[in-house]
């Protein structure tokens, strides 16, 4: 049997990059897979994919800035499918720049995706999840959330906020059969990285002790065997993948 197989999965930012290596490998492990994202065309694409692979597959357009948006999608996938059993907080933007040159308006759109985003999408589902028994909230955290990064105050805060989330989520949850978890992935190759110059790149490849950046597919966020479908006996794990 496959490890997924009846489970209904949400996940965010699943059109690209390690987002759409989860919904594929989600996909393969026999999951429903509830693809969400920003652009209808990355979203219908996805989708196509995670059919190919065999699997039961609907998209949405959500931003996880819009309440509304994220509570009409939650409303749509019971209401279709009669539970939500995962949900994998994975949408996440950068907007880099040093202190000193850093926006308010590039604090706030970071904050706003990465922070009150994941805030949105957990709320929502969570009283669904206490009510059927039980569940599983996967969060994208960071090493950047952990180590800090040059250029990244806004992302770090997020990603170390998130962390704070999930030790948060699981004392409240964890007692009713819901599971909280976060990763803390390393350097991975993704388009979210596109506007890092070269230069950057090759300094963060450097310290890899592979030397090169991870691949999407092998991303602990795309491997469900463990947090997702672990029994109830622990929460609030953050697991840190610094290598590639």
């Amino acid at each position: 049997m496959k490890r997924l197989e009846g489970k209904v999965c949400i996940i965010t930012g699943a059109a690209q990059g390690i987002g759409m290596a989860t919904a594929l490998k989600f996909a393969r492990e026999g999951a429903t897979v509830i693809v969400c994202d920003v652009r209808q065309s990355a979203v219908d694409e996805a989708v196509r994919q995670c059919q190919a692979e065999g699997a039961s597959a609907v998209g949405f357009v959500m931003d996880v800035t819009q309440r509304d948006m994220v509570d009409a999608v939650v409303a749509q996938v019971k209401e279709r499918f009669g539970r939500i059993d995962v949900l994998v907080n994975n949408a996440g933007i950068t907007q880099d720049a040093r202190l000193q040159k850093m926006t308010l308006e590039q604090f706030d759109k970071v904050i706003d995706v990465n922070l009150r985003g994941v805030f949105h999408c957990a709320q929502a589902v969570a009283d669904h999840m206490v009510a059927q028994g039980g569940g599983v909230i996967l969060n994208a955290s960071s090493v950047v959330g952990i180590y800090g990064n040059f250029g990244q105050t806004n992302y770090a805060a997020t990603k170390f906020g998130v962390i704070g989330f999930t030790k948060t989520w699981s004392r409240e949850l964890g007692p009713k059969g819901v599971r909280v978890n976060a990763v803390a992935p390393g350097f991975i190759s993704t388009p979210i990285l596109s506007t890092i110059p070269e230069k950057v790149i090759q300094e963060m490849e450097h310290r890899v002790p592979l030397r090169r950046l991870c691949n999407p597919r092998k991303s602990p966020m795309s491997t469900p065997s463990w947090p997702v479908t672990k029994p109830v006996t622990s929460t609030a794990r953050c697991w840190r993948f610094p290598v590639a």
